[in-house]
């Protein structure tokens, strides 16, 4: 996954955290994203799940590092660096399979 492309991937399992929302009641939810829907994020966090509104958002997802290293390459320092991607909320706003499918050119289709 390449941050360029982000939008267009599945993001279940990816770490995110709310940067920026008109509702600052928003701002700071945090976790693993857990299911999506057309409208929403679910994130799961320290203090339980939370859905947020894709178009009410900017979100800052988390790639590599983290849990893909081994304990030895986190210990050391060495090994693959998180890179964090930040995503206006309304780029993400479709159902999962068809924002997948249409979120950038793909001369396949």
């Amino acid at each position: 996954m390449h941050p360029t492309t982000l939008p267009r991937h599945e993001l279940a399992g990816l770490h995110v955290e709310v940067v920026e929302s008109r509702n600052a009641d928003l701002v700071g939810i945090a976790g693993d994203v857990v299911d999506e829907t057309m409208q929403t994020l679910v994130v799961a966090g320290a203090s339980g799940s939370k859905q947020v509104p894709k178009a009410a958002a900017t979100f800052r997802f988390r790639l590599g590092g983290g849990e893909a290293q081994c304990a030895s390459e986190r210990a050391s320092g060495r090994g693959p660096r998180a890179e964090r991607v930040i995503v206006d909320g309304e780029r993400l706003v479709a159902r999962p399979a068809r924002r997948t499918e249409t979120t950038t050119p793909n001369k396949w289709r």
